[in-house]
Parts: C-alpha cells; structure tokens; sequence
C-alpha cells in the first residue's frame, strides 16, 4: 500500500495503531472501531480527486467500509495528492458536502524560533496519570471555538489514551511546556517507522498565547524525536488561515502539498 501525500502517509501512522487500514484499490480504508465518529480516524482516500458521477459509488463504498448513521454520523472522502487529474466536487457539494482545505508542511529539521521562550521547561511528558491529566486539560482548554466541552472532552480522552499506548509502545513522545510546574502546552511528535515524523495536536493554553511557548515546543520536540528516531523528514499539517501555520514557517516547516477533502456530516 502506497500514498504519495506526506500528509496521508503520516495519517496512517495512527489509523494502523488505533483502528484498521484496508486497501480497496481504487482507495484506502481508514476505520476506527472505538472512535467511528471522529472523522480523520474513519475516511477514504482515493488515488485520484473526485470526478462527477463520483458521488453514488464513493457514498456507497463508505458505508461498506467505514460505516453509516447513527454509529458513523459523517462521510469524509480525501484523495491521494499530488494526484493527476482536475478536482470537480460540484456534484458533492449540491449534495451537502463542504470542502476542507489544509496545508501539508514539512522540513528536514528546524530552527530555533525567533522569538524563543526561555521561561519554560520543554520535554516528554512522564509516564504518570497525573502528566497525562494535564495534557487531556491542555488539549481541553486549547480546543478551537465551536466544539462542545463535553463531547470533545470524551473526544479527547480516547484519542490521548491511545496516543499514550503509541507512547508506550515506543513510536513517539508526547512533550509539554511547563511553567513553575504546570503543563501550559502539549504535542505530540510520531515516527512511522520509515524516516518521516508527525506532528499531532499542538495545544497552547489560551492564557499563554503569544509568549512564544508553541514555537519553542515546536522546535524541541521535532529536533528531540529526529535524533532519537534518525528521522529524515518532519511533517505538520495546518489550517491554511489558522495563525499557528505562521509559527511553524517560522521554525523551518515549508509548504509541501495541499490537502483537499469532502466532509458531509449527518444532522
């Protein structure tokens, strides 16, 4: 199974430890058993970008695959990139989809930020429930505007206690920035075994912001994880409008490939 997209690529280093990756041929299966509901953890990706009479047989092989309402309340389709051929989603969004659109940044290694905090303490967070309470608070408190503190909080408490099992298993390291002791932000930094490393959600309490806290962990943790993993590349996806895109450019990540998706979510 091969994915040109160092974002996809990277996205499967957690869909193989926390749920099931199955190749179709003309996509890639991506399902989460104990999580159907969150989205990039249950998705296809397809070889090629989505063409018109696509929708009937894509909305058929996701609810074959990966599942359907009430269990998986969404259908979310991305497509190997960069991939041949011109995108027309027309036909998906009359149909109630939206397209998502993020930037895929990479950088062989990083450099120190310009404006660095040198108040805190940058390293992995200890194997203890306490360390871990923290983290999940972080992720919690660092959520974006929209998402409801309860449901994102069960959200969270899965994603990191499969995140931790990663941790444990030797697959990468969850970091923290603390200040007079208490986590003020958290990341995660996953190798996949093959040269490239993921970074997963950076969180900065919003207390914090703007003290260059998010940089400087950034800059830690990628240059922590490639000397322990041997790591060739480092890899990070942003939002391309969310300012966080500005702190990773700043530590060296470069835009690499744009990633494209249809989300339709079942109300």
């Amino acid at each position: 199974m091969h994915l040109r997209s160092l974002g996809y690529r990277t996205d499967l280093i957690f869909a193989r430890s926390r749920g099931r990756v199955t190749d179709l041929g003309e996509a890639v299966a991506v399902a989460n058993p104990h999580s159907p509901s969150h989205y990039f953890g249950n998705l296809l990706i397809f070889r090629r970008p989505p063409q018109p009479g696509d929708l009937p047989h894509w909305e058929t092989l996701f609810a074959r695959h990966i599942g359907q309402p009430p269990e998986t309340p969404h259908r979310l389709f991305g497509w190997d990139v960069p991939a041949e051929g011109k995108a027309d989603w027309t036909q998906f969004l009359r149909a109630g989809y939206h397209l998502e659109e993020n930037v895929v940044m990479a950088a062989p290694r990083l450099r120190p930020p310009p404006q660095p905090n040198t108040r805190a303490e940058y390293r992995p967070l200890a194997d203890t429930d306490e360390e871990w309470a923290q983290a999940l608070g972080n992720q919690i408190a660092s959520r974006e505007d929209g998402y409801d503190e309860d449901r994102y909080r069960r959200f969270k408490e899965g994603q990191l206690r499969g995140l931790r099992e990663m941790c444990r298993a030797g697959q990468g390291f969850w970091y923290g920035a603390f200040l007079d002791g208490r986590l003020v932000a958290d990341l995660g930094v996953f190798s996949d075994g093959e040269g490239l490393l993921r970074y997963q959600s950076v969180g900065t309490d919003p207390a914090y912001r703007r003290q260059g806290l998010c940089g400087s962990l950034t800059f830690f943790a990628g240059e922590h994880a490639r000397a322990h993993f041997g790591a060739e590349r480092l890899v990070i996806v942003a939002d391309e409008h969310y300012v966080a895109k500005r702190v990773y450019s700043s530590v060296g990540f470069q835009d690499a490939e744009r990633q494209q998706l249809l989300l339709h979510v079942s109300r």
